[in-house]
């Protein structure tokens, strides 16, 4: 792709990013509200859930997400959610479902943390021990990481290194095929999901 048609795509993303979340916060304002009650008054803990990530060029940024989970607190290791997870809350396993818990990573779009369409960020934790084990995954930090991502469609959550270094490998696909139209295909997809209430 020759320069000017790469600067060209990177503003389209970029407004794209921006105008799709805004008119996403507007019509699921009524969701929102919904779920922020619902969380209020269903049990202990905060309404969102705040979580250090690694971002673009290795930077770390806070992530944002509505509590889907009982309180607690990792010792040690950070631990990774799975579709047996028990510490998901009845309301938590719903919004992980239809991936309504991801709403409040529109906010991380706002600030300019994350694009709509990128690699999902890692924790500093399994950042290192991906990159252990294949430090290929250094070059997916070149791009914002992303609300939803190639990886995210075609293999899911992973609930393991392992899993997310098999899963790496479609980011990488994507970060070499990179293109609006890649990006529309992916939100497609993601829709897909969300209706189908096939997340985790």
């Amino acid at each position: 792709m020759n320069p000017i048609a790469k600067k060209f795509q990177n503003i389209l993303k970029l407004l794209f990013d921006y105008l799709v979340t805004i008119l996403c916060l507007l019509l699921l304002l009524p969701v929102i509200v919904t779920l922020a009650i619902v969380l209020k008054i269903s049990g202990e803990g905060p309404v969102i859930y705040s979580q250090e990530r690694i971002g673009r060029n290795g930077k770390t940024f806070v992530l944002y997400k509505f509590r889907s989970m009982f309180l607690g607190k990792d010792e040690g290791i950070p631990l990774l959610s799975g579709h047996e997870d028990k510490r998901i809350t009845e309301i938590g396993r719903f919004m992980r479902k239809h991936k309504f818990d991801e709403i409040p990573n529109f906010i991380n779009v706002l600030k300019g943390e994350m694009s709509l369409v990128g690699p999902r960020p890692e924790q500093k934790y399994y950042r290192e021990k991906i990159i252990e084990r294949d430090p290929r995954y250094k070059l997916l930090q070149v791009i914002k990481p992303g609300i939803t991502s190639w990886g995210q469609v075609k293999f899911g959550y992973a609930t393991n290194v392992e899993e997310m270094i098999e899963r790496m490998e479609f980011d990488l696909f994507y970060l070499n095929n990179k293109s609006f139209g890649f990006d529309m295909k992916i939100a497609l997809c993601t829709l897909g999901i969300i209706f189908k209430g096939k997340g985790i």
